[in-house]
């Protein structure tokens, strides 16, 4: 079914290890499919929760984009083709995007929070992540960028990352007060088929 969205960002997940400048050269061979200007982001770990090597490839349009469901399949067939693994490319819509107040420190890990709220509690954990969680999260040294989008192809639904200086940001005590709020405590045990993963980036922020 071609069916039009409109997005901020496209999303590969692969489960597999790819050689340095895999996605750059994905992105180069989508010169004919995407033409409005993007970055490339690319995050990398050997053992995700699931203990296999997971890789997402981030493309961030410069403004909103409508995008067609099928153009999300060919772009999957085009990694397969280049690296012989199966990948998962999705439509991502930007809900919030917050600077840090550290922005020029050097960036070292992307840790990434997907979750499908339970059924009655999406308003509910929606507001927490607009109104505390995220606000708050931004907020913390050593925490660069803080974005929360919609995954509008694929569970989980809720996908929130996070660009930190370092893996110590999150044992921080910044940090750990702003996960033990009462709101994170009624909220959080509504989340369902969550994925929380650390991830090293692999590859400079590069524009089309």
């Amino acid at each position: 079914m071609h069916t039009p969205s409109t997005c901020h960002a496209l999303l590969l997940k692969c489960a597999a290890e790819c050689p340095a400048g895999t996605a750059k050269r994905w992105q180069e061979a989508l010169t004919h499919t995407l033409h409005v200007p993007h970055t490339l982001q690319t995050a990398f770990t050997r053992h995700a929760e699931n203990g296999l090597p997971m890789q997402y490839v981030y493309l961030r349009f410069s403004k909103a984009t409508n995008v067609h469901n099928d153009d999300c399949a060919a772009l999957e067939k085009i990694w397969l083709a280049m690296t012989g693994h199966t990948a998962q490319v999705s439509r991502l819509q930007e809900v919030m995007h917050l600077d840090g107040q550290h922005s020029d420190t050097p960036m070292g890990v992307h840790y990434v929070v997907e979750t499908d709220p339970e059924d009655g509690w999406h308003q509910e954990i929606y507001k927490w992540y607009d109104e505390e969680h995220m606000p708050g999260l931004a907020r913390v040294p050593g925490c660069l960028v803080a974005r929360r989008y919609l995954n509008l192809d694929h569970s989980p639904r809720s996908f929130a990352c996070y660009d930190l200086h370092n893996p110590e940001v999150l044992s921080t005590a910044a940090w750990l007060a702003v996960r033990g709020t009462a709101w994170s405590d009624i909220c959080r045990p509504h989340f369902t088929n969550t994925l929380r993963t650390m991830f090293q980036n692999t590859e400079p922020h590069t524009h089309d």
